[in-house]
């Protein structure tokens, strides 16, 4: 077992984060995009704030990143994945260049099998938009070491929401644990033709994770199918399953909607939740 790194000021525990991360490299493309981003990007760059101080590391559990068992990124210093299509040649050369964290890598593997799921290291990963995109806006100086960590096949909600949980003393530990997906994910059904379903999807999500904690916010995650345009929002659910985790780590502390836009790309309501309160909150 590797040694518990415990946040030796004895300050609060970080939150949690479930961010909608955008498309693709998009802050390299502002020229190209204009304002499209523009919310989106200040949500994620007043993260810094709201936690009110610098983590030791990020976890970023990233939609963009399936494997059999749950897998931590070990590599001290991730290369680049760039996992998307279509884009100009110029964003096939951009770096997010933040060291990793291995002895954290560690800490995640350790605390996961504690919990009797499946764990495995991967020593030579790399970032995926997942992460490099929204990182880029949250910490722009790539300054604070940062670890990926997958999702499991299946994408099962009640083991993602366990793997929250066996993952929550890392928040005592000075490490910020980030969900990364987007709260829409249809890319056959996006712009004004979505609004209405779009709309739909986020009213049910912010009422199930803001209004509820514990056992009544799990039975509503664990059933998200269930809900109304469940299955247009996600015809495949790795962008929602990312929130599952950051939930978990946070059971027993309220959610609040940190970023909302009802016309993302022309008409889509789409969302990021914190779980756990922003320094200036705490008493």
């Amino acid at each position: 077992m590797t040694t518990i790194h415990p946040n030796p000021s004895g300050l609060p525990a970080l939150p949690t984060y479930f961010i909608s991360h955008g498309g693709g490299p998009w802050p390299w493309m502002k020229r190209e995009m204009g304002n499209t981003y523009a919310r989106l990007e200040a949500a994620l760059a007043d993260m810094p704030r709201q936690i009110g101080r610098t983590p030791r590391a990020i976890l970023m559990v990233s939609a963009h990143w399936e494997s059999s068992a749950f897998t931590v990124m070990a590599n001290p210093r991730p290369p680049m994945i760039y996992d998307y299509g279509g884009f100009p040649a110029h964003t096939y050369q951009v770096h997010y260049d933040a060291p990793g964290a291995p002895d954290v890598a560690l800490r995640v593997r350790d605390l996961i099998a504690a919990a009797g799921l499946p764990v495995q290291v991967d020593a030579e990963r790399g970032f995926d938009h997942g992460t490099f995109s929204p990182m880029a806006a949250i910490y722009p100086k790539a300054d604070v070491p940062v670890l990926q960590l997958s999702l499991r096949r299946g994408l099962d909600p009640a083991e993602h929401l366990a793997l929250g949980r066996a993952l929550a003393p890392l928040r005592h530990e000075d490490v910020l644990i980030v969900g990364s997906g987007l709260s829409y994910h249809n890319l056959r059904n996006f712009g004004p033709q979505a609004r209405d379903v779009s709309k739909a999807f986020d009213d049910w999500l912010g009422q199930a994770v803001v209004n509820d904690t514990a056992a009544a916010r799990n039975e509503q995650l664990e059933a998200w199918a269930q809900a109304p345009a469940a299955r247009i929002a996600h015809p495949r659910e790795e962008h929602l399953i990312p929130l599952m985790v950051a939930v978990g780590a946070a059971e027993q502390e309220a959610g609040v909607r940190v970023y909302h836009e009802a016309d993302f790309m022309g008409g889509l309501s789409v969302s990021s939740f914190r779980f756990g309160e922003a320094a200036g909150q705490r008493s």
